[in-house]
């Protein structure tokens, strides 16, 4: 005879489920953010706190997992999630838990709203720390990640996604440098700009397993709007612009010559573009393409970041 389960059992499952809707894999993105961010301000002569550090990452990993739920909730709205039978799992089409009934469409409003909400007090705590001009970060940061998907703005439905991504993204990194620095620097901006492009490569290049959903839900990301054969090229384009940036910041003396190294992460997204092209029409064949994505992404910004903090800045910059 197999037993009831308990209410603890009951109650660790819903925890485990909401935990699991914030698409936990994909927040590593925020965390590497935070670290070219914290690296900026280190490598520049900031002096770090370690106190203000850890919540500024745990924090922008809240917003960030808020940001998933949202998103969640607005495809449900849309019908996107509903209309998309070409998901590549786990990476797109949602978690689809509102659509596999594990949360309802109002219990997934309610806890992306919520998580966003939590991180308001403690925007306000680091802005007592660092200065007020974190809570100005903090407004565009959260105003931009409700215009991705929520209406009116609904940007990535608006073919202006990557747009929105690269600048939520560029801000994380802004934002961990004024915690530290506890004012505006145009460092932190130069620095994260080449990682934010290959994060925002990460949301193009998963548009192209759900674009037939997003087309029949009225959802018009890039991909729809110019149709998988065009769209393959903005992956490359996206990579080339992202590691010229890196380059061009090296050669011009604004960043540590050893942030050179990141830039060897472009073999990773060269090959995941190579795939791209071949198979963009073929959904189920682009699960390699899009790890390698993720990976360019990320090693690229750990590379970065650990170039930031301990390589010798060019010139007065690191005085």
């Amino acid at each position: 005879m197999i037993a009831e389960p308990s209410v603890q059992q009951f109650e660790r499952a819903r925890v485990a489920a909401y935990f699991a809707a914030t698409r936990p894999a994909f927040l590593s993105v925020t965390l590497v953010a935070c670290l070219i961010g914290l690296a900026t301000a280190y490598g520049t002569g900031v002096d770090i706190d370690p106190v203000n550090a850890i919540l500024t990452v745990l924090f922008a990993l809240v917003a960030h997992a808020g940001g998933n739920v949202i998103n969640d909730y607005h495809d449900d709205v849309s019908g996107a999630d509903a209309a998309n039978t070409q998901r590549l799992f786990p990476f797109t089409g949602g978690s689809r838990f509102i659509q596999n009934g594990v949360l309802t469409r109002r219990e997934t409003a309610r806890f992306g709203y919520g998580l966003l909400a939590v991180v308001i007090p403690a925007g306000l705590y680091l802005a007592w720390q660092s200065g007020p001009g974190l809570i100005a970060i903090g407004l565009v940061g959260m105003l931009v990640g409700w215009a991705y998907s929520a209406p009116p703005f609904k940007l990535m439905s608006r073919g202006m996604g990557e747009l929105g991504i690269t600048a939520a993204w560029l801000i994380v990194v802004i934002g961990a440098d004024f915690v530290q620095r506890g004012a505006f620097s145009a460092v932190p901006a130069m620095a994260g700009l080449s990682y934010a492009l290959l994060v925002a490569n990460i949301l193009y290049i998963n548009q192209f397993p759900d674009h037939q959903g997003d087309a029949a839900s009225g959802k018009r990301t890039l991909v729809v709007i110019l149709g998988p054969s065009v769209a393959k090229w903005g992956y490359l384009l996206i990579a080339i612009v992202a590691y010229g940036w890196l380059v061009a910041m090296i050669s011009a003396d604004m960043l540590p010559q050893k942030c050179a190294a990141a830039a060897l992460t472009l073999v990773l997204s060269f090959r995941a573009g190579r795939d791209l092209i071949a198979h963009a029409t073929s959904p189920g064949e682009l699960g390699q393409a899009i790890k390698l994505t993720i990976a360019a992404a990320n090693v690229h910004g750990l590379a970065l970041a650990a170039m930031l903090a301990f390589a010798h800045w060019p010139g007065t910059i690191g005085t």
